[in-house]
C-alpha cells in the first residue's frame, strides 16, 4: 500500500460479551460480524471521543514504526444493544456510543508484560520509549505497562492517554517546546540503550505523507464531536502539525530520556 494511503476495516458488533472494567473508559469484549472478538473502546465513555482519536493515531504510528499492535478496526454499534443490558451504567454507555467506535483485535491468551520476567531487546525498548516520548504517552509504567506478551512476542495496547495536551483547550497544538519528564517512569527505559538509533528510524519512517495518511483515517464524526467549532480538516492539520513539531524537536526528548535512563541505572 502506498505510504500516503492507509485503511481500517469496519465491522459491526453482533454480540456484547462482557465489560472489561479497567480504568475509566469501561471497554468491552465484543464479537463482530466477521466472527472475531474485539476489545471495544466506546466513543460515549466519560473520557470522550478524543481518547479514540489518540488510540487510533498512536496505534498507527506504532504500526508504521514496525512495532506490534493488535489490528485496529472501526466498529459500529447499533442502538438496539442499549435496550436489553440490565446494568444501567453500561446501558447508558451503549446508548451514548451508537455509531462508529474503535476496537482492537482481542489477543486471546495474552499475558500482561512483566519486566522482571520478559527481557526486551534494546532496539525494541528504545523504539517504544521514543514513540511514547513523541506522543506524550504517560501510561507505560511498571504500574500499568499497557504491554502484552502473546505467542512470546511483545504487543502494544491502550494509547488513549497519549496526546493528553489535546484535552487542554483550542490552542493545544500551537508550536511550543514540550518536555516529557514522565519518561523517567517508563517501564522499558532501563532497556532503552539505542535511543539515537530509534530516533533515526522514527524520522525515516514517519514521513509527512504517512503522518497525513494517519490523519485522513480520523472520522469526521469524531472530530466534530471533539470540537464543533473547528472543521475536521483543521483538526487533522492540528494533529499533523503537532507531531511534525515533535519530530523536529526530537533531540530534546531523546536527550531527556537518556538523562533519565542514566539516573535510573
Amino acid at each position: 500500500m502506498p505510504e500516503n494511503s492507509l485503511q481500517l476495516r469496519t465491522v459491526a458488533v453482533t454480540r456484547y460479551v462482557t465489560p472489561l472494567r479497567e480504568g475509566g473508559s469501561l471497554p468491552a469484549l465484543v464479537e463482530a460480524d466477521d466472527g472475531f472478538l474485539y476489545v471495544l473502546k466506546f466513543r460515549g465513555a466519560g473520557q470522550g471521543v478524543k481518547v479514540l482519536i489518540a488510540e487510533l493515531i498512536v496505534g498507527e504510528l506504532a504500526r508504521i514504526l514496525g512495532l506490534r499492535i493488535p489490528e485496529l478496526v472501526f466498529c459500529t454499534l447499533d442502538e438496539a444493544f442499549g435496550r436489553t443490558e440490565p446494568d444501567e451504567e453500561i446501558q447508558d454507555l451503549l446508548r451514548a456510543s451508537t455509531g462508529l467506535n474503535l476496537a482492537l483485535h482481542y489477543l486471546s491468551g495474552a499475558s500482561t508484560f512483566d519486566a522482571l520476567v520478559t527481557p526486551v531487546a534494546p532496539a525494541v525498548a528504545s523504539l517504544i520509549v521514543w514513540l511514547d516520548c513523541l506522543t506524550l504517552n504517560v501510561d507505560r509504567t511498571a504500574r500499568n505497562t499497557n504491554l502484552l506478551v502473546w505467542h512470546k512476542e511483545l504487543w502494544l495496547i491502550d494509547h488513549g492517554a497519549a496526546l493528553y495536551v489535546h484535552h487542554t483547550g483550542p490552542d493545544w497544538a500551537r508550536p511550543k517546546p514540550r518536555p516529557f519528564p514522565q519518561v523517567k517512569d517508563h517501564v522499558l527505559l532501563p532497556a532503552a540503550s539505542d535511543l539515537e538509533a530509534a530516533d533515526a528510524l522514527g524520522h525515516a519512517r514517519l514521513t509527512p505523507a504517512r503522518l497525513q495518511a494517519i490523519m485522513d483515517l480520523l472520522p469526521d464524526s469524531w472530530l466534530t464531536e471533539a470540537d464543533a467549532q473547528r472543521s475536521p480538516n483543521d483538526q487533522r492539520a492540528g494533529y499533523r502539525d503537532f507531531l511534525t513539531q515533535r519530530l523536529a524537536e526530537s533531540t530534546i526528548f531523546v536527550q531527556e530520556a537518556q538523562h533519565a535512563r542514566a539516573a535510573r541505572i
